[in-house]
């Protein structure tokens, strides 16, 4: 082995000078630190756990921590250190060689160090490390003589691999194939059987991989190595895994990383040393037991890659599969009672259950990280109750411990994370759950092999409402095309049926029984799974598991429904859908969609004959049918609401989406009408619009075929009526949808009292009067909310079409390109998921005031799928609404997020107040 080990010489002392002004890099060690835990934002999160542990007298190796600011200063600058940062990073090894008593690029006595990412939020394993920086041809034979050949030898391996792959752009997988092959050659499995002249020997091979690959040899000098290595974990905060880790998290890229370096302490010394990985408790269960795996004669990148089988910690954490390893506990008794000493201090400090790594160097004891551990949902809510039980933390805390977006886990059945999958293709999660079952095309065949005894899932380009029976066959659906808010997303989500939707690489070849994923074809029959949390669509039967909800779930959802004033809302539109939503803690329903109950195979011919009547007397008669079949709907679901508020929308859907497009559905609506084909061929083609969302639809077809809404208004009354006389207590709610002009709503509702009246004089008994409102959901209803508050008793946001309207996109295509938007900055949500608080929030805002301030008592809620958005949720509590509406299945995640948004305002008051 040959090269120079030259030492690069700190910047000049007036960039130094100048450097001092804006402290860029923090120092720890020795029992003092530059940082502190409420530093994150600064120092990362595991730079600024590295200075707090340091505080609290835990033992620490010494190190510095460059902050996140130099992060975006490198960016930009074209991902170049200035000469004051370079000049701080010297100062600041200086230190840590003093400490160590070793110095950075010495032969003999070298301090050796490992370069680590550190962002604000934890996102383990997606950025970059480098370990034994310092090592070079030279030092090697210092560490040799000092430690021992097989030691040092198999760090310089280790070292080379680590650094060629993050800084240099050499593949893993070369290092690991010469590794592979050693190990054959030498007939042994593990690289602990290796001794020192074989790894000295692959220490050769490994540099001659580097030169291969990059066209120079390894570099030497340990300052080149320690820029390199700083600026490749700068760099790796814009890799690929860390981008998609920080979309799928809700991380913005403006935090940046910090950078942590830090003295090395080895595992890998001999026997009396070891390095693992441990949580305070267990991350799957929540229970109260210490927890974590450990290596002897180790480093920790082998713990995590499965180089070797990791042993457990513990007697307690050990499985009967494991029976005949030993433990920590066992083997180096007094480091493990220091460990559980430490781990005890750090989550009564934290008061959080903690994820920490650890090294044992000659039976002492060191600890490399401390941050708050990943956790299931299900130990998340556990650890939360717990602790507040505990008096570790509060009941509020326990409550803002627990995403509510992660409690979409704990009600939907789950895949099994052991199971092996077979990735397809990815679409959008729409909504959440696990589903298996084969492929059909069509909701008749669903529903029909549903009826059989088979599960289905039924695929789709996209779905539209005459699809919603096979949608509710079927164990899951699927579709080609469509976002999050599509109507396959938001008719899942209120079924609690998983659904993957804008799935991009599906094609359907429907006259050969095909679908296809970029030349994987699977044929009609065979089975597929859904993961509606992921997205994933894969091939065959992937075993599922049902969580359990557990007695801490239901604690702290009582907790929570203490604390909100917001009320939660459901949107159901049958009685099923209703008790549902009540088992999930409903406080009623905000949204009942009536067009869903016309698709029925009983009425929709009745519906059809409505449609195509060519006069009132035609359409009163098909109404005449319709009538009973309403009151029977409406009598069904007042009954499952026992007292709660219901709010049914009146018909909204363009009247094209309930007719018949095939040649034997149009003949049975002629022949049910007594008139041609050609004639109600002609009547369907007249009625088509060229953009049905914007056109006769919602109030519009009530002030056009004004016996429509009076059919609907009158089964209300006298469902509640018939429901109100067999002693249950009822509170119907009739909202008109689509009203832009005040006008609109005054004659509706001047029609909608007219027939409530008349149910109401028709007999003496109940006298239960349905209160009248609108849905707010074009941007002029907003504008002009005032006026049209004068003849509403309630206003309800339909936030999904006033995002459309004013935005001037439709949801069912805007998934194509919004994730461009996203990426590149221009929007930080999809406007569909989140509600945009500047644009759609600011129209809402508008509406909410102009409406108060016209009837100070107006009830305001908002029944779009945001209602089940926990940012929106929060939202929509700060502008001090009634009530959000959500599918059934969502309403644990309003409930908890309303809880969260009263306890931050609660916060934010007392602050104010103490400031």
């Amino acid at each position: 082995m040959t090269g120079k080990t030259t030492k690069r010489k700190a910047p000049p002392r007036a960039a130094a000078t100048a450097a001092r002004t804006k402290k860029r890099v923090f120092s720890f060690g020795d029992g003092k630190a530059d940082g502190r835990a409420d530093m994150k934002a600064l120092l990362g999160g595991k730079g600024a756990n590295l200075a707090e542990m340091t505080r609290l007298g835990v033992p620490v190796p010494p190190g510095f921590t460059i902050s996140t600011e130099v992060c975006s200063a490198f960016n930009a600058a074209g991902q170049k250190l200035s000469a004051p940062v370079e000049a701080e990073v010297l100062r600041a090894m200086g230190r840590v060689e003093k400490i160590m008593k070793r110095r950075f690029g010495d032969p003999e006595n070298p301090l050796l160090v490992s370069v680590r990412s550190g962002a604000r939020a934890s996102m383990p394993g997606m950025m970059d490390t480098v370990l034994n920086l310092g090592l070079s041809d030279r030092s090697v034979e210092g560490v040799a003589a000092r430690f021992g050949p097989r030691f040092a030898h198999d760090s310089y391996r280790r070292f080379i691999s680590m650094y060629a792959d993050v800084v240099l752009g050499v593949e893993m997988e070369s290092f690991k194939n010469r590794l592979e092959a050693l190990k054959d050659e030498r007939n042994v499995d593990l690289d602990t059987d290796l001794d020192a002249d074989d790894l000295r020997g692959l220490v050769h091979e490994y540099l001659e991989v580097v030169e291969e690959h990059t066209g120079k040899p390894f570099p030497q000098d340990p300052h080149d190595q320690l820029w390199g290595a700083v600026a490749a974990v700068f760099r790796s905060w814009e890799n690929d895994r860390a981008v998609t880790y920080r979309k799928l998290n809700g991380i913005p890229s403006s935090w940046g990383t910090a950078v942590n370096v830090q003295a090395m302490v080895f595992g890998n010394r001999g026997d009396d040393c070891a390095t693992g990985v441990a949580f305070t408790r267990n991350p799957s269960t929540g229970e109260r037991v210490f927890y974590g795996e450990y290596l002897k004669n180790a480093q920790g990148e082998d713990v995590v890659a499965g180089i070797r089988t990791p042993q457990p910690i513990n007697k307690a954490n050990r499985r009967a599969d494991q029976a005949h390893l030993p433990t920590l506990e066992e083997e180096m008794p007094a480091a493990y009672r220091d460990l559980v000493r430490i781990y005890q201090k750090l989550e009564r400090h934290y008061r959080d259950m903690q994820d920490i790594e650890f090294t044992i160097e000659h039976g002492t004891l060191w600890m490399l990280q401390t941050r708050t551990g990943k956790r299931t949902v299900r130990a998340a809510v556990k650890i939360a109750v717990d602790m507040a039980h505990e008096r570790l933390i509060t009941k509020d805390e326990a409550i803002l411990r627990v995403d509510p977006r992660a409690l979409d886990q704990l009600l939907h059945p789950t895949f099994d994370p052991k199971a092996r999958r077979d990735v397809l293709a990815r679409g959008l999660p729409a909504s959440p759950g696990a589903a298996t079952g084969n492929v059909v095309l069509f909701a008749d065949e669903a529903e029909a092999r549903a009826k059989a005894g088979e599960k289905v899932i039924l695929v789709r380009a996209e779905t539209s409402p005459e699809d919603i029976h096979g949608m509710h066959a079927a164990e899951g659906i699927l579709t080609g095309r469509g976002g999050l808010t599509s109507h396959a997303a938001v008719v899942a989500r209120g079924m609690g049926k998983c659904c993957v939707a804008g799935c991009g690489a599906l094609r359907i070849d429907a006259d050969r029984g095909e679908i296809h994923f970029e030349g994987r074809t699977v044929r009609v029959g065979e089975p597929i799974s859904l993961d509606g949390s992921t997205g994933e669509v894969m091939s065959g039967r992937v075993p599922t598991v049902t969580p359990e909800l557990g007695g801490e779930f239901a604690e702290l959802m009582q907790w929570a429904d203490a604390r909100r004033v917001l009320r939660v809302r459901t949107n159901a539109d049958t009685p099923n859908d209703a008790k549902i939503a009540r088992q999930f803690g409903a406080e009623g329903i905000g949204l009942c969609r009536t067009e869903h109950m016309f698709f029925e195979p009983s009425r929709i011919l009745a519906v059809r004959e409505m449609i195509l009547a060519s006069d009132a007397v035609q359409r009163r008669r098909a109404l005449d049918k319709l009538l009973p079949m309403q009151r029977g709907d409406f009598v069904g679901i007042f009954r499952a609401m026992e007292g709660l508020p219901v709010t049914i929308r009146l018909l909204d859907p363009p009247l094209h989406e309930f007719l018949p497009h095939e040649d034997e559905g149009i003949r049975e609506v002629a022949a049910a009408l007594g008139s041609d084909v050609a004639r109600v061929r002609a009547k369907i083609d007249s009625l088509r619009e060229f953009n049905p969302m914007l056109g006769h639809r919602g109030c519009r077809l009530g002030i056009t075929f004004p016996e429509i809404y009076r059919m609907q208004v009158r089964a209300i009354a006298e469902a509640a009526r018939e429901v109100s006389e067999s002693g249950v207590k009822v509170r119907p709610e009739i909202m008109i949808p689509l009203v832009a002009h005040v006008k609109e709503l005054e004659r509706l509702r001047r029609a909608a009292e007219e027939e409530i009246e008349g149910v109401l004089s028709s007999r003496h008994g109940s006298r239960v009067r349905p209160s009248i409102g609108t849905m707010i959901e074009l941007p002029r209803a907003a504008l002009t909310a005032d006026g049209i508050a004068a003849h509403a008793d309630f206003f309800s946001f339909g936030t999904n079409d006033l995002t459309q309207m004013t935005y001037g996109l439709s949801r069912d295509d805007a998934s194509r390109f919004l994730d461009v938007y996203i990426d590149t900055g221009i929007l930080e949500d999809d406007p569909f998921v989140s509600i945009d608080e500047e644009g759609i929030g600011a129209l809402i805002r508008t509406g909410v005031e102009l409406g108060r301030r016209t009837r100070r008592e107006l009830k305001v809620g908002i029944c779009g799928e945001h209602g089940g958005d926990p940012k929106s949720v929060k939202f929509c509590a700060r502008l001090g609404l009634d009530y959000v509406s959500c599918s059934p299945y969502r309403v644990p995640v309003a409930r908890l997020a309303a809880a969260q948004a009263a306890i931050e305002s609660k916060a934010t008051r007392g602050r104010r107040a103490s400031s």
